[in-house]
């Protein structure tokens, strides 16, 4: 017998409401695991949570490591193992590392594997040149800048920033433009350019061609640029990356490979990468071995109880990574360190990301699944093979704190992506013509544009 009247109305309008707030629950419970920095989150509302911009089950497959074999160029900060001619130039650590006017083809020869991202950028628009139009098609979305070098000169067109984060990360990526133009002999012969980057945690629109600090292996219009942080990064126990480089060695000197803890350290935000981050700290919990903790920054606890800077964190052998919001800023500042690095399967990666190998004798970090599900039996074996850890830990400065990542390696790479995009790109004018017809030049130098207020660089014009 159906119910008619106002008891079935009723009771359809309590159906309805009971349904509503399951879904509220539901909604309300996954909002609050995904904004949570806390450790502890019942495993219920812990497997509701989304993967977000990076998959539980993705990886990119970017790996260069035939770049770091014996026969094809020198990882080993001593070079003479090489035996060159005596005409031939070879990149010594301790001379060449900090010298950023090297030659082309010293870069070349220094560096083999760092440009491979620009040179896959080359080849893919070999016969579709990048066109004045694209360029002014593209949306400015929060986080990029427009400039152009011209007669070797630096010139900022257009820039949107969203606050003084933005505002920091522009002036630094501007500053190592400005800085490996700075040292080009000759500069004024050098091609000249227009383009446009980003420095938000990811190019909002991957499909344009735009310069960026990280990319997916589908995003291929996507030019990876050097991070913001080899300038310097305005964060608690960062600065300018050269100088942590200086301290990290410092360190190490007095805490070498023998006195360092035999324990994995991380810290890091949940909430930036929620299923990625709480899978790794559930699966080192309780472990002898761990030292893995979530940090609140915004609790004056948390901050005084378990932040590590970045050159305290070279005193424990191994040092986990797991990506953020997208890649991870602080990689660099852990492959300073005299170090195991144990990284899951990355999805996001940055110019230097090619030079990681992960198996083989030039092996220079430990790579575990994404969902970490094989981060204790990696650790175990890592504690009983010493010699292999030391071995791991001794490529891994070789490869990047004594090679690629210096500031000569950075500097070659900032010339070769403007030498690749010129390439492929279109030719800037520096004048364009005012709605009264008038000759105007275009932007403003960035000598100038650097000593302007803060407010005026978030939005310009």
């Amino acid at each position: 017998m159906f119910l008619s009247g106002p008891r079935a109305r009723m009771r359809s309008l309590a159906c309805v409401s009971l349904v509503v707030a399951i879904v509220l629950t539901f909604v309300l419970m996954i909002v609050f695991g995904m904004r949570s920095d806390y450790d502890e989150m019942h495993p219920f509302v812990a497997e509701l949570l989304p993967a977000g911009h990076c998959l539980c089950h993705a990886s990119s497959n970017f790996e260069c490591g035939s770049c770091l074999e014996q026969d094809r160029c020198a990882v080993s900060s001593n070079a003479t193992n090489f035996a060159p001619a005596d005409d031939e130039w070879v990149y010594t650590y301790g001379r060449d590392d900090g010298d950023e006017s090297l030659t082309p083809d010293q870069c070349g020869a220094a560096f083999p594997g760092l440009f491979e991202d620009v040179d896959r950028a080359v080849d893919r628009r070999s016969n579709d040149p990048i066109t004045s139009q694209e360029l002014a098609n593209l949306k400015m979305y929060k986080g990029m800048v427009r400039a152009m070098i011209y007669e070797g000169e630096l010139y900022v067109i257009a820039v949107r920033c969203m606050g003084e984060d933005h505002r920091q990360k522009v002036i630094g990526t501007l500053q190592s433009i400005h800085r490996a133009i700075s040292v080009i002999p000759r500069r004024r012969e050098m091609p000249n350019i227009e383009f446009a980057f980003t420095i938000e945690d990811m190019a909002d629109d991957p499909s344009v061609p735009i310069w960026a600090l990280t990319k997916r292996s589908k995003d291929e219009s996507v030019w990876l640029m050097p991070d913001f942080g080899f300038w310097s990064w305005n964060r608690e126990g960062i600065g300018p990356y050269s100088q942590i480089a200086s301290d990290i060695i410092e360190r190490e000197q007095i805490e070498p490979w023998e006195k360092k803890e035999k324990r994995l350290v991380w810290r890091g935000k949940l909430s930036f990468a929620p299923k990625l981050r709480r899978a790794l700290l559930n699966v080192a919990k309780n472990k002898s071995w761990s030292d893995v903790r979530a940090l609140r920054w915004w609790s004056t606890e948390s901050m005084e109880n378990d932040f590590v800077s970045s050159v305290d964190q070279c005193k424990y052998m191994f040092i986990a990574h797991a990506e953020g919001r997208s890649y991870s800023a602080g990689l660099k500042y852990k492959q300073t360190c005299h170090s195991v690095i144990v990284a899951h399967k990355l999805q996001w990666f940055q110019n230097f990301h090619y030079l990681m190998v992960s198996k083989g004798p030039q092996q220079n970090f430990v790579e575990v699944e994404r969902d970490f599900s094989d981060l204790p039996d990696v650790m175990e074996d890592l504690l009983r093979n010493p010699e292999k850890a030391r071995k791991i830990a001794d490529n891994n400065v070789k490869t990047f704190r004594e090679r690629y990542l210096t500031p000569a390696a950075q500097s070659c790479y900032w010339r070769a992506l403007f030498h690749g995009w010129a390439k492929v790109s279109f030719r800037p004018e520096l004048y364009e013509q005012t709605k009264d017809g008038q000759k105007q030049r275009r932007g403003v130098r960035f000598e100038r544009f650097v000593l302007f207020e803060s407010k005026d660089h978030l939005s310009y014009p």
